[in-house]
Formats: structure tokens, sequence, C-alpha cells
């Protein structure tokens, strides 16, 4: 039975083989690709995890209010529970940074329920930083009031969310096994509760969602290009609707021990955690590790509008750019910056001076924050030092969520146009000296007219990113 299936299979391909061969070979040049019309993106949902708590109402609330989302770190935060005390203890005597941005668990209000996403058929291979994303694309999804249940509509969504270290926790585990000699213990689940694609692949699978199943890796830029990256395949005809974003569960003992050692950490204010992220403050000295996800439902035009979605804003310009410097440091005269904040300039066809809200990516290191200040200064020139362009950096109050810090900040500006209230930077108590008179981050959530606004993504590596969002009217 078998070996007459394949013989009819052979005999098959081999008439269209002859059918192909027998026809007219023509020696004319392929025509052009098929012209394809501009396809604009709009933003028709929301959802987030975030230090601030569990939900999009939750975080911005708590936002805006000036709320702060650090804490002190515990050794249990560390997540070493295969470890005995002793070496857990030791690790967390070493660490030099001891505050952290954790996103608030419990079945209580705002936050954040893990055993709500750990289905009977794939708990087991589902890492933190997925159920993250499966909650805040849940959220996303049920705002957009997308919940498609035709084939064709399914086959039309894709998922387009990435992630920057993804779960290092189990990482650290299965190595102790190896130490131990107990590798046969080692999870058969262990490789997909690490791969960064799963977050997409498990929100995919949740939904049947069958269009472009994505998931970029640039470090600190993840979520920006994330959502960057499915805008474009919306305009390029690959797909309807896209849901995309970025998340990370970074709060564990290897990852803060590397950030320690690479000097990137907070550690003048271990005594008062809130205090610690200060992004754009002279007594700045290194970021707050963070949590959590944020995640967009983005649609095509006349499609959202074809459905009567509801739509926030429209993406109209993503930039990228590249150091091409250093593997850390971004370079002094801020050129990676002003190339990605330009070519989303250009992309959307607005001018510099219409632009009303630029929320900067700034993560309270010394000198990351200062070079991404006179990025801005020096592109937006006098509209910048007039005091007519708004920016500051939300980081003072959820710290850096790492991967999941473009799609959750891209998320608060699009709320700022949204809401027409632009947020505070936390902690700016003593300016560094770059700012003067008009030229001054927020420090005081503002309400203003925004119209259009910019949300920046920086990353190891020398990635940069920036995100152009709009009004529609």
């Amino acid at each position: 039975m078998k070996r007459n299936w394949w013989s009819k299979s052979a005999k098959l391909c081999y008439r269209i083989h002859r059918s192909f061969s027998s026809s007219t070979v023509s020696h004319e040049p392929f025509k052009s690709p098929p012209f394809l019309p501009q396809r604009r993106v709009v933003v028709t949902g929301l959802g987030m995890v975030t230090p601030l708590g569990c939900g999009v109402e939750t975080t911005w609330k708590r936002l805006i209010k000036g709320e702060s989302g650090i804490r002190a770190l515990s050794i249990e935060d560390l997540k070493m529970s295969g470890f005995d005390r002793d070496t857990q203890s030791y690790t967390f005597d070493q660490l030099t940074s001891k505050v952290a941005a954790i996103v608030p668990c419990g079945a209580g209000p705002g936050e954040f329920n893990e055993a709500m996403w750990l289905d009977s058929k794939h708990g087991k291979s589902i890492a933190r930083f997925i159920s993250y994303a499966l909650c805040a694309a849940d959220e996303a999804l049920r705002d957009a009031n997308w919940m498609p249940s035709e084939q064709e509509e399914k086959e039309k969504t894709g998922v387009s969310i990435g992630g920057g270290i993804g779960s290092i926790g189990d990482i650290l585990d299965a190595s102790q096994l190896i130490c131990e000699k107990r590798l046969r213990r080692l999870s058969p689940f262990f490789v997909p509760r690490i791969l960064i694609n799963m977050a997409a692949g498990h929100v995919s699978m949740k939904y049947g969602f069958q269009g472009p199943n994505h998931a970029a890796v640039t470090a600190c830029a993840t979520g920006a290009n994330s959502i960057g990256d499915a805008a474009r395949m919306i305009q390029f005809g690959d797909a309807d609707v896209m849901v995309a974003g970025g998340t990370e569960a970074s709060v564990d003992a290897l990852s803060i021990a590397g950030f320690c050692r690479s000097r990137a950490l907070a550690t003048k204010h271990n005594s008062s955690p809130q205090e610690a992220s200060r992004p754009f403050d002279c007594d700045r000295d290194g970021f707050v590790i963070g949590e959590g996800a944020g995640v967009l439902v983005l649609e095509e035009l006349e499609h959202a509008e074809k459905r009567g979605a509801n739509i926030y804003a429209e993406l109209r310009g993503y930039g990228m750019s590249g150091d091409a410097h250093h593997i850390t440091q971004p370079h002094a005269d801020g050129r990676g910056a002003i190339l990605a904040m330009s070519r989303a300039l250009k992309q959307s066809g607005l001018s510099p001076d219409q632009v009303d809200y630029v929320n900067a990516h700034a993560t309270s290191t010394p000198l990351g924050d200062m070079v991404e200040a006179h990025a801005i200064k020096s592109l937006f020139s006098e509209h910048a030092t007039s005091g007519a362009l708004a920016f500051s950096s939300t980081k003072g109050a959820v710290g850096h969520l790492l991967g999941a810090a473009g799609a959750v900040e891209a998320i608060f500006t699009v709320l700022a146009i949204h809401n027409g209230i632009a947020p505070l930077s936390l902690n700016l108590n003593s300016p560094d000296p770059i700012f003067k008179e008009g030229f001054m981050p927020l420090t005081a959530s503002k309400e203003m007219q925004i119209k259009a606004a910019l949300s920046n993504a920086f990353g190891f590596g020398g990635t940069n990113a920036a995100l152009l969002f709009a009004t529609m009217s």
C-alpha cells in the first residue's frame, strides 16, 4: 500500500515536471515583482506586566503618579532553590547591587498569577519570561477584541515577541546538575524553556496564529525591534495583524552577577531602593535590573477600520542603526542614536519640530544618559532647547527591563499620545550639566497635547532602534 502511494506520487511529480519542461522556455527577463500598495499600521491593543503591576491600567496609573516598582533584593529573588543555603547566602553577599524592579506576584488585583499561564499540556515547558509574554499578549488581544476563529484570519495573524537573555535561571540549575553528576535528572523541557523564540511560539500555539512567527534578540533594543519588524511585515503584506513586543525574566543570581561584574548596575542606593534608578541625574551610577513584558496588537489600518477596532495611534516610523564602536558603550557623539531617530523621522514624513514627546532609553548609566541627551539636543536643536519638546525616561519607575524595555516603553509612548499625558522621570534631583533652561527632562507628569512621539531603545553591541507613533488626526 505504501509502495503504491509513493508510485502515484512519483508519477504525479513526473507529469508536472514534463509539463514545465515541454512548455516554451522564454528568454525574456522576469517581470518586476508585484507592486505593493502602501499599508499603514496602527495600534489596536495593549498589554503589559511590569514592576508597577500586572495590566496596562494598573501600571499607567502608578507611573504617572510618580510611584516606583523598585525594591530591595532578597535571597529568595535569586532563584537558587537547587543550591544549599550557604551557597545562596555567599552569592547574595557577593552581589554589589541589591535592588531590583520585580513584578509583584500573587492572586490579588494588579498582581501576576503565574499559575494562570501554566496549562496542563505545555506547563513544564513554560519559563517565567514565556508566562509574562502570554499574560501581556492575552491582555493586548482582549483589548483589541481580536480573537479570530476563521482559518483565513488566523493565517493573516502573526507573532513577533523577542527577549534579551531568556531563562538564565534554568541554565544555572542545569549546570548544577552537571557539577553534581546528576545529568540524567536534566528536564527534557530544558531547551524549550530557554529558547528566546518560545515566547512567540507559545502565543501562536495558544491562539492558533499561523502568520509570521518571529523573535528578535537585540539586547535592550529587542522590544522595539520586535515591534518595528512586525510593522514591516504588515506593510509588506505578510500579515494583517501582528502581536508584537518583548519579554524578560532576568532577576536571578547569574544575570545579576554578570551585570555586576560588568559594572553596569546601580550600587550606591542599596539602602534606598526606590532612589536607585535615576536617569539623567548627577548621582546616577548604573541601571536597576528589572523584568516584565509589553505586547501591542498592530494592525493594517483598513483592516482595523473595517472591523471597528479602537485605534490608539499609528506607527509611522521605525529607524535602526549600529554604533560600530564598542560592545557596551555608545559613541560619545551619539551618532547611533541620532541615526536611528533620524531614520524613524524620515520614514514618518514628519520633521523634528512636529514631535511633542520623546520617551528616552536613558537607563541611569553615567555615559549612556549623557550621550542620549546630547543626541536629542543635536537632532531636535531649538525645538528641544526652547522647551517645546517634552522628554523623560520612565526607567526611574520600572528599572531596566532589558529585552522587554523597548516594548513596555513603546506602550508608555502610545498611552502618552492617547491620554495626553507625558510621564515624568523619577529621582531627577540634580540634573546632569548638559541640561539647561528649557532643555530639561520632565520631573512631573505633564498634561499636554501629544500628536507625535518617539520611543528610543538601545542595546549592547551598539544596536539602536527608534519608533515614532502619532495620532490619526
